[in-house]
């Protein structure tokens, strides 16, 4: 049996597994079927950690709900620190994870409710994203995707996105054409989709289609890609407020486009999942 921690960011939902519940590594299979909705407890990914780290105090795997790995998410990082919190391995001083997508640094406010998460920086230079091409910094290109042209941004904060910004947006959109773009053979590793609305110089709205893991109501990283867009495009100023269909974050772009995401964590759950579960995970996942 495992014990498992839920919370949702703005109704974007981990677990967090302590890898001392846990014995080994987790599975493709695993990670699927923990957060299968019907045959699992259900979640939008996994946080592994902590987990030991020379880099910083903590270092955190983060899966995807198709079992994946991804470099990085913001409003994962945000419910891993709310997390540590709880467990009372940190407080309210600022502390720094180590992901796959660089090391981030996080500060909880009194409560553990409101979370900012030093994200890193913003990179437009397609070899750091990856996408395919000669190196060039990826703005406002042309990209085919079914039967649509889009008019496309791309960026890093240590994993990928691609930022469309349009004059409408909706889920039909991010449903029927966000698979399509995130598995373009322009983006060699998949990418982060985000439909980007401007609706002022303060405040921008998204759809989000997440590698791995689909239509998704909110994102920390997608956030602050699009943020960090819509300000490279001179569309928005340095404080920009990302509105998703779960909620809002704040986002404050610095010198060099380094980010500052600052949003919400809800504690759901805690639990204990049973051997059980994986009989026969192969037919269920």
């Amino acid at each position: 049996m495992t014990k498992f921690f839920k919370y949702h960011a703005l109704g974007n939902d981990y677990i967090v597994i302590d890898p001392r519940d846990f014995p080994g590594e987790l599975s493709v299979e695993q990670v699927r079927l923990i957060c299968h909705r019907n045959y699992g407890v259900g979640s939008d990914g996994i946080l592994f950690g902590p987990l030991p780290s020379t880099a910083a105090r903590f270092g955190l795997r983060i899966y995807n709900p198709d079992g994946s790995e991804a470099e990085k998410s913001g409003n994962g990082l945000r419910i891993f620190s709310r997390y540590l919190y709880d467990q009372k391995l940190v407080g309210t001083d600022e502390f720094a994870i180590q992901t796959a997508g660089g090391l981030v640094t996080s500060a909880i406010s009194p409560g553990g409710r409101m979370i900012r998460v030093e994200m890193g920086k913003v990179r437009f230079w397609s070899d750091q994203i990856p996408m395919t091409g000669a190196r060039r910094e990826v703005i406002s290109e042309v990209i085919q995707a079914g039967d649509r042209l889009f008019t496309i941004c791309a960026a890093t904060i240590g994993n990928p996105h691609c930022v469309a910004p349009l004059p409408e947006i909706s889920a039909e959109l991010a449903r029927q054409y966000g698979p399509l773009l995130e598995n373009h053979q322009s983006f060699p590793k998949r990418t982060n989709v985000q439909f980007m609305k401007v609706l002022d110089r303060g405040n921008i709205q998204i759809e989000i289609w997440e590698r791995g893991a689909g239509y998704t109501l909110a994102s920390g990283s997608s956030s602050s890609a699009s943020a960090a867009v819509a300000h490279r495009l001179g569309l928005c100023d340095s404080s920009v407020k990302v509105h998703m269909p779960g909620g809002m974050i704040a986002i404050e772009i610095g010198a060099d486009f380094a980010i500052q995401m600052t949003g919400p964590v809800t504690r759901v759950a805690e639990g204990v999942i049973s051997a059980e579960m994986f009989e026969g995970q192969g037919k269920q996942a």
